[in-house]
């Protein structure tokens, strides 16, 4: 029984190893499934955002927004996305429990390109997989917004998704080592319940000495007050004004900025008040019947992306180490994740079916 060794416990590799787990293809052998990992899910009251500002996923908005594909990166990318999105309604139907609600986005541009400016009704469902999209009328956007539409999605409570995750790992039977690695060659000769490892699946979000990657620090908001739709606002200097409600009492995130290779961990108290204000005029019917926001808390993360893409790929490590890497995916993990885990599980059964097929020659 194949023994998989799943590197990482953000949203990857949660959702890698349970679909390994929960779907194992008839056409291999059944696995068997250890997740290590240095930090997990855990509560939003009790996480620590300084010691773990670098477990991303607790961060994540988390919600799926439309990126019409301009090039084979993103045209990938959007195959992932659906992939995700029907995964999510299936989870939703199942597991009520599981943090993902959905609802209306509405998506507002200062300055459309031509992707966006093209997009209809019929082409958004038949391209993008979006239903209940509508074009807005110019009197529904707010002053300097020059396109602007509604559609269906999704939004998660990170806390709460990711915990659901991996009481389903552990509940089909997965096993979970807390550790620290240097580099995912050395876990091969780690000492496990399961057995050695066959195959290690590396969802570490940033690599391992991997020269592409780098991070892109984000900040946004935690408030109290309920919003019924996530909103989006691509500003034309560049900027982004956004919200997340996270349901299940987890509040709305307010964002967000996006800064390459800013390492400062600390808030800026400015920079909450800048997205509080632009997020309000966007969107005041936030404020509610006070006429304010309520905040809970100001996050700092760190989401770690990739010069050239997404590695989803299969390596032979040291002549025999077969390492599935699936990492990179910048602030779209939720968004892509369901597809990713796919991609991976496939590329598992293409490598079990080798080595099957050359134990025989």
């Amino acid at each position: 029984m194949p023994h998989v060794v799943v590197l990482g416990a953000g949203v990857i590799g949660l959702s890698s190893a349970l679909r390994l787990l929960s779907e194992q293809d008839e056409r291999g052998p059944r696995r068997t499934v250890t997740i290590v990992a240095r930090d997990f899910p855990s509560g939003s009251e009790t996480v620590d955002a300084r010691a773990q500002i670098n477990y991303t996923s607790p961060w994540g908005g988390a919600h799926y927004r439309p990126v019409p594909p301009t090039d084979a990166s993103t045209a990938r990318e959007l195959l992932l996305a659906r992939r995700t999105f029907d995964h999510m309604r299936a989870v939703r139907a199942r597991h009520p429990e599981a943090g993902v609600t959905f609802l209306k986005g509405i998506e507002y541009l200062e300055a459309p390109g031509d992707a966006y400016a093209a997009l209809t009704p019929e082409r958004a469902a038949a391209e993008l997989g979006l239903l209940g999209f509508r074009l807005l009328r110019g009197d529904e956007m707010p002053r300097g917004v020059a396109w602007g539409c509604e559609y269906d999605t999704w939004c998660v409570n990170p806390m709460v998704y990711c915990a659901w995750m991996l009481r389903r790992i552990a509940l089909l039977g997965g096993k979970v080592v807390r550790g620290e690695v240097r580099d995912p060659r050395e876990v091969f000769g780690w000492a496990f319940e399961n057995g050695p490892v066959d195959v290690l699946v590396n969802a570490s979000g940033q690599g391992f000495g991997d020269a592409d990657v780098f991070i892109t620090r984000g900040q946004t908001c935690l408030v109290a007050n309920p919003c019924p739709v996530t909103v989006t606002r691509q500003n034309a200097d560049g900027s982004w004004t956004f919200c997340v409600p996270r349901a299940f009492d987890g509040g709305t995130i307010i964002g967000g900025t996006k800064e390459p290779d800013n390492w400062d961990p600390n808030p800026s108290p400015e920079v909450r008040e800048t997205l509080l204000r632009k997020f309000a005029a966007t969107y005041p019917q936030i404020l509610g019947r006070e006429g304010k926001f309520t905040v809970i808390k100001d996050i700092v993360g760190r989401r770690p992306t990739r010069r050239s893409g997404i590695r989803l790929e299969r390596e032979i490590a040291d002549g025999n180490k077969c390492i599935i890497h699936a990492y990179g995916l910048g602030g779209r993990g939720y968004e892509l994740s369901w597809g990713v885990a796919d991609e991976v599980a496939k590329l598992l059964v293409e490598h079990l079916g080798s080595e099957a097929l050359e134990s025989k020659l």
